[in-house]
């Protein structure tokens, strides 16, 4: 009996959409933070675990999201004492992919394509790796849905969160695990060096037509969504590298709406 999902392109459809309608909500979050370098350390730190998943021959899943994990962990206790972010994840960034390149290069007797790590390689998805994704997905989903007005609150203002009842820090936990569970889940589609761009970009485009920090989500998975479509569909008939492809539509969306915000903004200024 042939499955639904025997097809490779439709596997790769999905798993792109899987990554996307994770990806873009947290990314609103990461947006309203100011998160951005915290995602990117999480994503590079990614390769370390796929090095000791190999090494220690366990699910790569496994591996990528417990060092994920401990490098969110580690970068929110750092904060805490005083360093500087943007110092401390700009170190940490660089170091930890340098560091799991370094690992990787010790596997003896291991066959691993990097650049498939590094830059993804969604069509080569296969439904075990489509029930991983859209698992994490979920919980992804299910953690955001279920504390959102939390995490809001906790965004908008610790002392508003505090008033209400709730711990800023606890919500900054449920944060870490989500973008480790993101992290997990997207190395296969756009790999580690492009996981930040579709926790950015698509929600950065978005922004302009929100109204309600809701309707930004929404508009962010869209637009993550179209974007891993239609540059799937590019990269097939362009022969380009896929993951990247996606990455360079979800810019094209970026780049238009910032331009029509900017258009918008002219006109309601000019005089009538």
């Amino acid at each position: 009996m042939i499955s639904l999902f025997d097809g490779f392109l439709l596997r790769a459809a999905f798993a792109g959409i899987g990554v996307a309608i994770a990806a873009a909500p947290l990314g609103c979050f990461v947006i309203w933070r100011r998160m951005a370098y915290f995602g990117d350390a999480t994503a590079h730190a990614s390769i370390l675990g796929v090095a000791l998943a190999l090494g220690f021959q366990t699910p790569i899943f496994a591996g990528v999201l417990i060092i994920s994990l401990l490098m969110a962990t580690a970068v929110s206790n750092l904060s805490d004492r005083g360093f500087a972010m943007d110092t401390l994840l700009g170190v940490l960034a660089h170091s930890s992919l340098a560091f799991g390149l370094v690992a990787v290069s010790f596997l003896q007797g291991v066959r691993i394509d990097l650049m498939a790590y590094l830059f993804g390689d969604i069509l080569a998805v296969s439904r075990g790796d489509l029930a991983v994704i859209w698992g994490g997905a979920a919980l992804v989903l299910v953690l955001l849905w279920s504390r959102w007005s939390a995490l809001l609150t906790a965004t908008l203002s610790p002392d508003l969160a505090y008033a209400a009842g709730l711990n800023p820090k606890r919500e900054q936990l449920i944060l870490t695990i989500a973008l480790a569970l993101v992290v997990a889940v997207a190395i296969k589609v756009v790999g580690v060096l492009l996981i930040s761009a579709m926790l950015l970009i698509p929600a950065a485009a978005a922004r302009p037509f929100a109204t309600t920090p809701e309707r930004m989500a929404v508009t962010a998975a869209s637009i993550g969504t179209f974007s891993a479509l239609a540059g799937l569909q590019a990269s097939f008939v362009l022969d380009t590298p896929t993951g990247p492809t996606i990455v360079c539509f979800a810019a094209v969306v970026f780049a238009l709406a910032s331009l029509g915000d900017q258009l918008r903004q002219v006109k309601h200024s000019k005089p009538n």
